[in-house]
């Protein structure tokens, strides 16, 4: 017996191949519709093509920087740093090198280069160090002294 499927068509019950999507009745509307999106190729784009990049973010995948990212939060107790030296609490998650990884790649697995931080202050951050330090793709690294002092960087983060 071959297998069957109910026509596409709203309200229609007749039953078609299942290869088909309508039945005889209603194949004109087989012509009116979108044709169907090629996932096959879903998420392979490449977009750390920059060697250095790549290993960075290998970096993030192995079982050290895991175990690493759950002392930091656990000694933070899962609050934002910067949010707290302006006196608010706010919850998070994310871990952030203080001295980015890709000025400093000797303190990426320092625990004290590690703090805590919600997302608006991610956002905040990475635009700075952007400015300061000339992280992020496509940019060059600026030879400038790194800075690992909370308090200034959350005065340049907020004057920036």
């Amino acid at each position: 017996m071959p297998r069957v499927k109910r026509c596409r068509a709203t309200g229609c019950h007749t039953m078609v191949d299942y290869e088909s999507r309508y039945c005889k009745q209603h194949q004109h509307l087989a012509d009116n519709e979108k044709p169907q999106r090629d996932y096959s190729r879903y998420n392979q784009v490449t977009r750390h093509k920059d060697e250095n990049k790549s290993k960075q973010y290998a970096f993030y995948r192995t079982r050290k920087w895991v175990n690493l990212r759950k002392r930091a939060l656990e000694c933070d107790h899962y609050l934002c740093q910067y949010c707290q030296l302006s006196g608010v609490v706010t919850p998070a998650k994310t871990v952030d090198h203080v001295v980015p990884v890709e000025a400093d790649q000797g303190r990426a697995t320092d625990l004290n280069n590690l703090a805590v931080v919600c997302p608006s202050c991610h956002t905040k951050k990475t635009k700075w160090e952007q400015a300061y330090y000339g992280t992020g793709n496509g940019r060059e690294l600026r030879n400038v002294r790194p800075i690992d002092d909370l308090n200034l960087i959350n005065k340049l983060m907020d004057s920036a």
